[in-house]
């Protein structure tokens, strides 16, 4: 808009943008939010953004979620995934062969 000699509301509708977030600047965050959740995150692994959103609020620091799970985002936070189950390790056992008739019985269910 500055190198060209076009109001701010054509230039805007031209490219599809709404003229309010051209004009408004993002007010700076706070490192102390970041750090404490950064914080919680660490201790608590398994809390998503919600539960850390509950906890800052706790501490005094409330915000719009929307503001939260940007930060959260920012900062590579994630719930960290579950292993998967153990799977039992080692040999198995054959199964033992029957020594005479009727000494080894089995049950199909299906």
């Amino acid at each position: 808009m500055l190198d060209h000699d076009i109001s701010q509301r054509p230039a805007c509708r031209l490219v599809g943008v709404d003229p309010k977030t051209v004009r408004r600047e993002r007010p700076p965050d706070c490192a102390e939010i970041r750090k404490e959740m950064q914080e919680i995150a660490g201790t608590r692994r398994r809390f998503g953004f919600r539960r850390i959103g509950v906890l800052l609020e706790r501490k005094g620091m409330s915000m719009n979620h929307k503001k939260l799970y940007r930060i959260y985002r920012e900062e590579g936070l994630s719930v960290r995934r579950r292993r998967g189950r153990k799977r039992a390790r080692g040999t198995r056992a054959p199964m033992p062969v029957a020594a005479h008739p009727n000494a080894l019985w089995s049950l199909d269910l299906t």
